[in-house]
């Protein structure tokens, strides 16, 4: 959100402390501002400080205070309803709501006798209760006037790591972190709520109930670092229920990192899902054109091969057809195959004669409008299509091609060519069964991760392959039992040595001298199946393939067996396998892992597809298509 001097903010606990800068802070911003807080003196001074502030923006200009206080102890749901009232009455709305009321426990815990009325649930009322009191209205104020909206809470490292010198302190911070960061849903209708967590001189707390210990943290977050973190999560539109650690030694650090956010994925019920996303994305304006990706060239170089293009919206559509507008495509590595002819028979001659092509293999989206004749489908139904173009904001798309979803999401789109390959490629081709050894190569990447768990849910042993240790981490954390980490070990070596007597399948998406390995440790009646060969993928079209000198009778001799998989070929069980993993998601026992790196209009795909190939990605890569959707959705 970018900050403008007609927005507004309410600052809880704005009189003193971190409330008092912020306010300060914001007004110098020529935002207007209400200052919440039991202290009088102190907040009505606050609030003309910010008067002040405000008059270079607004000098003479108002029929209204540019800042005001309102008495409040937010602990009591009356003088917080009184509040925001009074701020909606004055302002008219509000853009920014900042919780910064906390308390310390008068009395320390281990010396309590009392009911605790008036000390630890007193201060979890202020700390935690009222913070998700004044969240919730914020947020309805929001919600009600259909704007973007942001919502700041105070946490602290107390709320991260335990404080023995204050335990109600910490336990209370550590709800408003993890309150929090379960809002990022929110994002969903364009708020954003996030949480600060400055860190505290905890040393100096200990000395003040009595207890000596060592402490490694003992300094506190400067005033600037914390002001510049606050605005960082007001303006930066990729943060929407993260954690901004602020310390004075390391600056602005955000907890978890992306590579343990990755392999931690919330499940969030799809029932839930689909309630938000329809209540979002019902209706919205169909324009006269849109923007789209085609491929206009052949070639390996997906950003050589490929251009944007501002395409005519043509109504009204086919009887049979429906227009989707598209909310997230999904990025595969294959893609470079399709600009460079992989997947079409004939010459370069006679297939460059029918560019271009629409590139986008899988995208998820909202039926905008419906043809007459279509009767099994209604606008505002999230969708998903496969194989049609999804690199465009908008794509026409025959009736009985597209597939109804639980909702528009990223982890859909993961579900899509990523999922079902896996799901039909361990069923169909490598005909896996219960108690055998599965091993999956590029482990930690959009299909690998399907192939791990799946296979781990069919009662298997699983081996999986990576490049780094952050993946490894990943892998270990979906289930894999042996993680081989190729940079620092043999792939072969390994194989032959704690699996002597061979491994029963292998998902092989690598080739090389990947493929070599893993097919040389094959048991008997061992399967291979192949979905791709990534480490080709790079190479000039017309380069001579690998020779496998002996193949045929190593398959003869053992009864091993070689497949290839392509998804194109199995549309007919396609409902069938995402249904089940749609079930398998919505009850937590499969795990999607979406890519950190944000990727937003049709710009940006390429930048997603070089991504891809630089063996960086951990999960699946998407491109949110509608910039405008991603202002409000973002992660």
């Amino acid at each position: 959100m970018e900050l403008k001097s007609n927005q507004s903010a309410l600052v809880t606990g704005g009189a003193s402390g971190i409330g008092r800068a912020l306010c300060l802070a914001l007004a110098k911003k020529g935002i207007f501002v209400t200052v919440v807080d039991t202290s009088v003196e102190k907040g009505e001074e606050v609030a003309s400080l910010s008067q002040k502030e405000n008059l270079k923006f607004h000098s003479g200009s108002l029929k209204f205070p540019s800042a005001i206080f309102v008495k409040c102890d937010v602990s009591k749901q009356g003088e917080v309803a009184a509040a925001f009232e009074k701020h909606v009455e004055v302002y008219g709305g509000l853009d920014i709501c900042i919780n910064c009321a906390d308390i310390e426990t008068s009395v320390p815990f281990h010396e309590d006798e009392t009911d605790g009325s008036k000390t630890w649930r007193h201060a979890v009322d202020v700390n935690l209760v009222a913070v998700i009191d004044c969240t919730h209205k914020a947020i309805k104020i929001m919600e009600a006037a259909k704007k973007p909206g942001v919502v700041i809470n105070l946490g602290s490292t107390s709320g991260l790591y335990p404080m023995i010198s204050d335990p109600i302190y910490s336990s209370s911070k550590g709800g408003v972190v993890m309150f929090t960061r379960s809002l990022s849903f929110y994002k969903e209708k364009g708020i954003r709520v996030n949480v600060l967590c400055p860190e505290i001189n905890r040393a100096e707390k200990a000395k003040h109930v009595g207890f000596q210990f060592l402490n490694l943290n003992a300094s506190s977050a400067s005033m600037d670092t914390l002001i510049q973190g606050a605005f960082q999560l007001i303006t930066d539109e990729s943060k929407a229920g993260s954690c901004l650690l602020i310390t004075n030694n390391g600056g602005l650090e955000y907890m978890p990192t992306s590579s343990q956010e990755a392999k931690n994925m919330t499940v969030i019920p799809s029932g839930f899902k689909k309630t938000v996303s329809s209540v979002v994305h019902s209706t919205f304006e169909i324009p006269q054109t849109f923007e789209q990706l085609i491929i206009h060239t052949l070639s390996r170089n997906f950003r050589i091969a490929t251009r944007m293009v501002h395409t005519p919206l043509k109504l009204p559509i086919k009887p049979d057809h429906v227009l989707l507008k598209i909310i997230y495509a999904g990025v595969n590595a294959g893609d470079v195959n399709y600009s460079s002819n992989g997947y079409l028979s004939g010459t370069i001659e006679e297939i460059s004669s029918k560019l271009p092509f629409y590139p986008g293999l899988e995208g998820v989206g909202i039926i905008a409008l419906v043809g007459d004749e279509v009767k099994n489908l209604k606008v505002g139904t999230p969708a998903a299509i496969l194989n049609i173009g999804a690199y465009s904001e908008f794509t026409m798309v025959q009736s009985d091609l597209i597939i109804p979803v639980e909702s528009p999401y990223p982890e859909v789109v993961a579900m899509l060519v990523s999922g079902l390959t896996a799901s039909i490629a361990l069923e169909k081709g490598a005909h896996m069964e219960s108690g055998e050894t599965v091993v999956v190569t590029a482990a930690a990447g959009a299909t690998g991760q399907f192939a791990v768990q799946l296979a781990k849910l069919a009662g298997n042993k699983v081996v999986a392959t990576c490049g780094d240790k952050d993946k490894a981490t990943f892998l270990k954390d979906l289930g894999a039992d042996r993680v081989i980490n190729y940079k620092e070990e043999s792939v072969k070596d390994v194989l032959k040595k704690e699996f002597p007597n061979g491994v029963d399948i292998v998902y092989e998406s690598v080739g090389g001298d990947m493929f070599d390995s893993c097919f040389n440790s094959l048991a008997t009646f061992g399967r291979i199946v192949v979905i791709g060969m990534t480490s080709k993928y790079n190479e000039e079209i017309g380069t001579a393939p690998r020779n496998y000198p002996g193949m045929c009778g190593i398959l003869h001799q053992q009864s091993k067996t070689l497949a290839g998989f392509n998804l194109a070929h199995y549309h007919h069980v396609w409902k069938r396998h995402l249904d089940n993993m749609i079930h398998l998601f919505s009850t937590g026992k499969l795990k999607v892992g979406i890519d950190p790196k944000i990727f937003v209009g049709v710009e940006s795909v390429a930048d997603a597809v070089e991504y891809i190939h630089s063996g960086k990605s951990i999960g699946k890569v998407v491109v949110c298509m509608d910039p405008s959707f991603n202002q409000q959705v973002a992660n």
